[in-house]
Parts: C-alpha cells; structure tokens; sequence
C-alpha cells in the first residue's frame, strides 16, 4: 500500500470564475461559411473544436444556441451568427433519437443553470443540511444551492484541481477529488478553507464515505483504488484492473468497483483492501456505475454494448437486458431506489431517463427537458429523489418521483 500526506491548507474567497478566450489560426478543417471564424476562436472557451465536429447536432439555430448560451455569453449579434453556422453546418445526425417506452409512472424535472459558464457541471449530491451541491470541473469550483430559496454561490478550488466528483463527508464538509492534481481535497462550507491531501495516483475520479468513517476512491486512468482516513490523514492506495470507476458500499459493507477498461466488477474487503473480481460476459463490456439492492444485488450499466445487467456476488449468476434505445444507448448513470433500478441513456438525444422493475421487468422510459449536456452520475436524495446533471449544458436538475 501507497501512503499520502496532507500538502497545504488554503482560505480562498467566493466569486466566479472567467475562463480564458484561446484563439485559433483559422486551419480548423471547419466548413466555409459566415461565422467560421467566430466559432474558431468562441468556441474553444473551454473545449476542442472535436466536440463540434463530433456531435450528434440540432437542425435549428435556437437548439444550437440554447445548447453554447450555457457555455459562453454572447453578443446577440455573434449569437446569431454562430448559431446559424452551426444549424446550416451540422444538422442532426441519424440514430440518436431514443427510443421512449410509456408507462403508468410520473415523475417531475426541475432543472437549474449554474452561474459560471462553461464549468462543465457534474455530479450533485445532497449536503447533510439538505442543499445541493456540484463541481464545476473545468472552472475548478464548488458550486452550492440553498433548497429553500435556490440562491447559488461557487467556492473557488486551487485552478489545478479541476474537481471531478464530491461527497458530503461524516465530519460536515464537503470533500472532492482533485482529478488534474492528485489530490483529495476537502472543502469547509462556512469558512469557504480548503485541504488538499496528495494521492500516489494522478487522477482520483470518484469518491464515497463507508460506514467505518473512511473514505475510498477510484482513480481511473492510473488504475487504483484508495483510502482515506480523515482523522489523520493518512492514504493507502493499491494497483488494480483497468479504469476503475464507480464505486458503491454494499449491505454486506463491502465495496463494489465498476470497471470501464475491463469486463469486470470488483468487490473490495474495506479493512485488507483485497478484492475479488467478478468477470462480466463479453470483453467488450465496460461499466462506468452501479448500485446494490436491499438483498445486495448489484446492478450495472453496460455501457460499451448499451444493456442493463445484475449481478448477485453470493453466487456470481450475471444476467442482462437489453435496454430500450439499443446497443448504441450508451447506460451511464445508475442509482437503485426502493429496489427500483433507474439509469440514463447518455448517447441519446434527449438524454432519457430509464426506470426497470426487477420483479415485473418492465421498463419506463422519459426524454430529460434540456436532454444535451450527459447525465454522468445521479444521487438519491433522502426523500428519495434523483439528482441529475447535464455536463456539457451546464445544469443540474432533481427528478421528483411521484
């Protein structure tokens, strides 16, 4: 095992962050036309020119404006432009429709634009005093909104940081995973201090809190998992299969690991740090998240070959359905409520929000209001709710179930 130590203790005040405008020099292979230059140097604000190239696109100017509005304020007039290149230039492309399955459930969406643009929202969660809270990853901040009047304010991390997932810790604070500088970082809601705590791993990716008080973590691209004693500080980090991802506590107390560079799920023993391997059908299987049932069933998003699987660990029976978009849905998030699996298909546009019940195994499915951004992570809230977001539109939203 790998430890780590505590490497600085900062008070940073809150205000919003300004990205920086990178110009390009004009050979971006984009289409000729009015607006090409705007959208060289507008839109790599935050992101490649990729990601326009490569998206699934709108057949209207005010889809596509709606979809930057979220990134980047405009002058009208530049607006207007843009969004016109854009409709004339990259229309929807086939395919990414979802398929919506009916059904006698209700639910309700709410969702919220965050105040710094471009911050690539991401993985709310629910403090313990009930507001909701997410990271800005490419802003480097902490956003938080009070439940009852809806006021936002963003607490800025160390630039490096780029947070990508955050959990309410035992002790009161908001802690986060440094993903850009190997860091566990844990944030103080009122005095806005913030500790860094450096990992062995360069990109620690998605955290939670075990009943023992500890916190454990994966850490994608360097292949480990890790954990934290928060009383000392103390960091044991191991080696593991490839890209580790989500990662759950189980009724049994173990921890479970989806697996996104391998077929696989993990079952980690919290004290020795061991864990067992659970090989899933397929090796072109990879699982981003998952959640456990009340008989500690875990359920997972095939996310590679677009199914929703289960997998009981007493007796490593694995079984799989096909989810109802297709092989190219692209399952995300999970979260299990009530033994009720709910989950997203990312690769559809909207974004749809899936419900399967595991008794009668029928699915129900709904298109999410703003449906452009991703749906990475979702969180259950404790009157059993769902957090969402949409990372690239710059919203997080909450699905009340009625």
């Amino acid at each position: 095992m790998r430890t780590g130590i505590l490497i600085s203790l900062i008070s940073l005040p809150l205000l919003i962050i300004t990205l920086p405008v990178i110009a390009q020099d004009g050979n971006s292979g984009l289409p000729e036309g009015q607006g090409k230059h705007l959208v060289e140097f507008a839109c790599v604000k935050c992101h490649g020119l990729n990601r326009i190239t490569r998206s699934p696109g709108y057949n209207s100017p005010e889809e596509w404006r709606a979809l930057f509005s979220t990134m980047i304020k405009l002058a009208d007039p530049q607006a207007e432009t843009i969004a016109n290149y854009l409709a004339a230039n990259f229309p929807e492309k086939p395919g990414h429709r979802p398929t919506l399955i009916p059904g006698e459930h209700i639910i309700e969406v709410e969702e919220w634009i965050m105040p710094t643009l471009g911050q690539r929202t991401r993985d709310p969660i629910e403090g313990p005093d009930g507001d909701i809270w997410w990271t800005g990853m490419w802003a480097s901040l902490i956003g938080r909104m009070d439940k009852d009047t809806g006021e936002m304010q963003e607490y800025i991390l160390p630039p490096t940081a780029r947070p990508h997932s955050i959990v309410p810790g035992p002790d009161g604070n908001i802690w986060y995973t440094g993903n850009s500088n190997g860091t566990i970082g844990k944030l103080e809601p009122d005095t806005g201090v913030i500790a860094e705590y450096k990992t062995q791993a360069r990109d620690p990716h998605t955290p939670i809190f075990h009943p023992n008080g500890k916190m454990y973590f994966t850490s994608q691209n360097s292949n480990m998992l890790g954990r934290l004693d928060i009383n000392s500080g103390e960091i044991n980090e191991i080696d593991t299969r490839a890209k580790p991802y989500g990662i759950q506590v189980g009724p049994d107390n173990k921890l479970y690991i989806a697996y996104n560079g391998t077929n696989a799920i993990g079952a980690m023993d919290p004290d020795t740090m061991e864990v067992r391997y659970y090989d899933l059908p397929n090796e072109q299987t990879r699982v981003r998240r998952l959640g456990l049932d009340s008989k500690g069933i875990v359920w997972y998003v095939n996310s590679t070959r677009g199914k929703l699987g289960r997998l009981d660990p007493n007796t490593g029976d694995i079984r799989e359905w096909d989810s109802p978009s297709g092989n190219d849905s692209h399952p995300y998030a999970l979260v299990v409520i009530d033994d009720i699996i709910w989950y997203n298909e990312s690769a559809m546009r909207p974004d749809a929000l899936v419900r399967f019940d595991p008794e009668t195994e029928v699915f129900q499915s709904w298109a999410m209001p703003s449906g452009i951004g991703i749906n990475r992570r979702m969180w259950v809230t404790k009157d059993k709710n769902i957090l969402t977001q949409q990372t690239s539109s710059n919203r997080i939203g909450i699905v009340r179930i009625e």
